[in-house]
């Protein structure tokens, strides 16, 4: 199969899939005669050839996939204007946290934020799939650790965790939601924050004065600190 063939059937699987393709799955299609660097390449060519369209094709966590471009997202919406859906700032500090000091107890998160976390925040980004349980802490009452998951990077439009906004002065560091809600903003333009009266919208993550300047640092630095302590579900 020669090149520009080899590019179509790439291209017709990945239109078609309505969720990422891994590398494996995509290797598939040829019966395994290509090689992973092969498809590699041809993927990023196929990258080039629509790098003018307003339809690019990302690399996710989850795997390859197409997707509109950002600027294209306000004409989108108009073919579809229902209302989007509101997250609260508590939400959004609280998914902030995880993706940034995970795994975290919500004990972990109480003391970050400095209010109590309502149970129903936890299962909101449970229910939409960005948050899971991955083991416990071998401590008294064996708290749950959770930990961001492969469609929170998928609908950030990330392929890891590394790619999170870098929290590289004490300003950012003792505010993680100003670090994480820029990304959020970008790649997912139907999640609103909402601060009405009344909500709990005004607990700063970083408001502690006490809170060590380290505090806030990505999960890929601070996550060996728990990852002798969990325990698979």
């Amino acid at each position: 199969m020669n090149t520009t063939d080899a590019k179509r059937v790439l291209e017709t699987a990945l239109i078609c899939s309505q969720q990422p393709l891994p590398l494996r799955e995509l290797r598939v299609l040829f019966g395994d005669e290509l090689g992973a660097d092969t498809v590699k390449t041809l993927l990023e060519d196929l990258q080039n050839d629509w790098a003018q369209r307003g339809v690019e094709l990302v690399h996710v966590a989850s795997g390859w996939r197409f997707q509109s471009r950002p600027e294209m997202r306000e004409y989108l919406d108009r073919l579809h204007p229902e209302k989007p859906p509101k997250y609260t700032r508590a939400v959004l500090e609280t998914l902030a946290i995880i993706a940034y000091r995970q795994p975290v107890t919500r004990g972990d998160m109480e003391d970050i934020r400095g209010v109590t976390i309502n149970a129903l925040i936890i299962k909101q980004l449970e229910d939409r799939g960005w948050v899971e349980v991955i083991g416990h802490r071998e401590t008294a009452g064996r708290p749950a650790l959770f930990a961001t998951t492969r469609q929170f990077l998928d609908d950030l439009g990330l392929e890891s965790l590394d790619q999170l906004p870098v929290l590289d002065s004490p300003g950012q560091q003792a505010n993680l939601l100003a670090a994480l809600a820029p990304a959020i903003e970008v790649d997912l333009p139907g999640l609103a924050l909402d601060v009405e009266p009344g909500t709990e919208s005004n607990a700063a993550i970083g408001d502690a004065a006490d809170a060590p300047a380290d505090a806030a640092q990505p999960a890929r630095e601070g996550a060996a600190d728990d990852a002798a302590q969990v325990v698979e579900s």
